[in-house]
């Protein structure tokens, strides 16, 4: 093995347009041999973003998801652009949360009309 002249080889991504809604998300090649299309410019705090969409740079160009434990509280991360698109509808990023919601408006359902609380006129001493 010779060293390397030009530097570590980069391999080649591109910007598309989403079929959605039209908008250019870069698409980059991940650890696992596949492409995936992120939201181009954006890099938020990873501890920020669910595990399991947090896409981390790697030095040769490519992207993995970073899912193992909480990340570095300054580590950056890229999101899929199917999470920014506002022509697709939201995963379920947090399925036990999406079931408590849809128990809790059951619940309001369910729930009677409070009576209203009555206060006495006099409060006993606390003395």
């Amino acid at each position: 093995m010779g060293l390397l002249e030009e530097g570590p080889r980069r391999l080649h991504s591109g910007q598309f347009r989403c079929p959605y809604c039209g908008l250019l998300q870069d698409r980059v090649p991940t650890v696992e041999h596949d492409w995936v299309l992120l939201e181009p410019d954006m890099s938020p705090l990873a501890h920020t973003v669910p595990a399991e969409y947090r896409w981390i740079e790697l030095s040769d160009g490519r992207v993995a998801v970073y899912g193992v434990g909480p990340p570095d509280p300054y580590q950056r991360c890229r999101i899929e652009h199917r999470l920014a698109c506002s022509a697709q509808p939201l995963p379920d990023l947090w399925p036990w949360l999406t079931t408590l919601r849809g128990e809790n408006a059951r619940r309001v359902e369910r729930q009677e009309a409070p009576e209203p609380l009555e206060l006495p006129d006099e409060w006993p001493d606390a003395g």
